[in-house]
C-alpha cells in the first residue's frame, strides 16, 4: 500500500498501464527527472508492482500483476466484512419491523 501511497508512483503505475517501458519514456511525461523515476520503480519493483527487463541498453519496465492481485485480495476482505456488516444490519431491521 505504501507503494503506491505516492502521487508519482501511482503516476507511474498508471502509465505502465499502457504498456512496458523505459525510464527515459517515463520521465518525458511527468514533472520529474529520470533519477527520480528511477528511484520510485525501485520501490514499486520492490513491493512486487512491477518488473523489469533488459532491452539493449536499457530496462524495460511493466506491471507485475501478481502483485497487485494480493494487494486488491487485501483490499477485497475489507469489502467482504463491510458487506457481511451490511447484511447483518439490513437482517437486523427486518427482524425489528415483523
Amino acid at each position: 500500500m505504501a507503494a503506491l501511497g505516492d502521487g508519482t508512483r501511482r503516476a507511474i503505475y498508471e502509465r505502465l498501464r499502457r504498456g512496458p517501458a523505459a525510464v527515459a519514456d517515463i520521465a518525458a511525461e511527468l514533472p520529474v527527472s529520470r533519477a527520480a523515476v528511477s528511484q520510485h520503480l525501485k520501490v514499486l519493483r520492490e513491493a512486487q508492482l512491477v518488473s523489469s527487463r533488459p532491452d539493449g541498453k536499457r530496462q524495460l519496465y511493466r506491471l507485475e500483476l501478481d502483485g497487485l492481485r494480493e494487494f486488491r485480495d487485501y483490499l477485497d476482505r475489507f469489502w467482504e466484512n463491510a458487506l457481511d456488516q451490511y447484511q447483518a444490519a439490513l437482517d437486523r431491521d427486518e427482524g425489528g419491523t415483523q
